[in-house]
């Protein structure tokens, strides 16, 4: 049954994705928040996609953490799954990300099309500079700009040194960071076909005041909720963690 739900969830994806981005193309003159919401109907359609053809659903504990204005975040990455759910849960999201995204066919072209940031992860501080320099914009334009310290996506259970990117962000420009986790990854793993019906649980911490910190620190903040928030949700993906202490 999760195959044949897969299967029909990729045949709706197949259907819809070309006539948005031919939309995506031609609202590209329009405003920035304008272009969002007109494109962003292809993730509420795929969201419900995935609730009613997958079975696959979520929960958010922490929506009252949310600050009144544009912050950026900084989420666990697990899967595919966070890069739509973000555009409903939070007010208006501009995602930083690799900018091979943009040659896929259809897709990427949509993607172009939205206010985001397209980086070269082999860029180095010009990389950091693109995403400080866009990002004060972004942030100005009322946007809450989404980063993934870990730059790709992790197994459930598993992490990496979190990267500057946005924490520097924050830092230049003193706007909040917000910390999220969630465990998407134990319904849609990365590159797989299949997608696995269920909860997805996402966790949005208390925003993290910048102001007077470093970019160390506000990263280091930000890495220790998220992942003291994993354990504390999601514990047996780290019993081999507690073994080791114990033995």
């Amino acid at each position: 049954m999760t195959f044949v739900r897969s299967v029909l969830f990729f045949l709706f994806l197949a259907a819809i994705t070309p006539p948005f981005s031919l939309i995506a193309i031609l609202v590209k003159p329009l405003p920035p928040r304008v272009r969002y919401r007109i494109i962003g109907v292809w993730t509420r359609l795929t969201m419900l996609a995935l609730r009613f053809i997958v079975g696959l659903h979520y929960r958010v504990i922490g929506h009252e953490n949310l600050p009144p204005h544009s912050a950026v975040v900084l989420c666990k990455h697990q899967s595919a799954w966070e890069t739509l759910s973000l555009q409903l849960i939070l007010p208006r999201v501009a995602f930083v990300f690799k900018k091979e995204l943009l040659r896929i066919p259809f897709f990427g072209w949509g993607l172009a099309c939205m206010p985001m940031i397209a980086i070269d992860r082999s860029a180095g501080k010009d990389a950091l500079a693109q995403v400080e320099e866009q990002g004060r914009i972004l942030l100005e334009q009322g946007f809450w700009v989404t980063v993934f310290p870990e730059g790709t996506r992790m197994p459930p259970g598993e992490t990496r040194r979190y990267k500057v990117g946005g924490a520097r962000l924050a830092q230049v420009t003193g706007a909040p960071v917000v910390p999220i986790a969630h465990n998407a990854g134990d319904y849609w793993k990365r590159n797989a076909f299949l997608k696995y019906p269920g909860e997805i649980v996402v966790s949005i911490g208390p925003p993290i005041a910048t102001q007077g910190l470093t970019t160390e620190q506000i990263n280091g903040h930000a890495q220790v909720w998220i992942e003291s928030e994993m354990r504390r949700l999601f514990p047996h993906h780290y019993e081999a963690e507690h073994l080791s202490a114990a033995a």
